[in-house]
């Protein structure tokens, strides 16, 4: 085996929207009550092997906007993305999985939700950065943590 054949490989296949919902159940009434909505944004990453070198990778945002107790709407909406990596140390693959793949599906997800909120009538919700780096961090920490206690018992 040549040295070529051992080399890092990072290359993005495709990426695509692979989900996208809207509901509004509550209207068409609660679009006429006054009141400042709450916004609430939950995301969450996924990351699966589909073949020998490549790995679908998804980040999911769960929007849900209430006015008082009744949903005005929720969007959710997963960008998705099949990248080819090889020859990757396993804690650098679990990175690229975990910070770089969603760093580059981020930017699409947060138009998405933008834009599928002016569409149903209402201003954009701008998902605010993330710092994928940071999340990751503390994933790998709290799994750590996990398995210290497991073995502790």
């Amino acid at each position: 085996m040549s040295d070529e054949n051992l080399q890092p490989v990072f290359n993005i296949q495709r990426m695509y929207l692979k989900d996208l919902s809207l509901e509004q159940p509550n209207a068409p009434a609660i679009l006429l009550e006054q009141g400042q909505p709450q916004v609430d944004i939950n995301l969450t990453l996924a990351a699966e092997p589909i073949n020998e070198g490549f790995f679908e990778v998804s980040v999911t945002a769960t929007v849900t906007t209430k006015v008082g107790d009744k949903t005005l709407f929720l969007i959710e909406a997963k960008q998705a993305g099949i990248f080819e990596i090889r020859n990757l140390p396993d804690d650098q693959l679990q990175g690229v999985l975990g910070v770089v793949c969603p760093q580059m599906l981020y930017p699409y997800l947060r138009a998405i939700v933008s834009d599928m909120c002016t569409r149903a009538g209402f201003p954009p919700v701008l998902l605010s950065e993330v710092n994928f780096q940071a999340m990751f961090e503390a994933q790998q920490q709290a799994q750590a943590e996990q398995a210290a206690g497991v073995t502790a018992n």
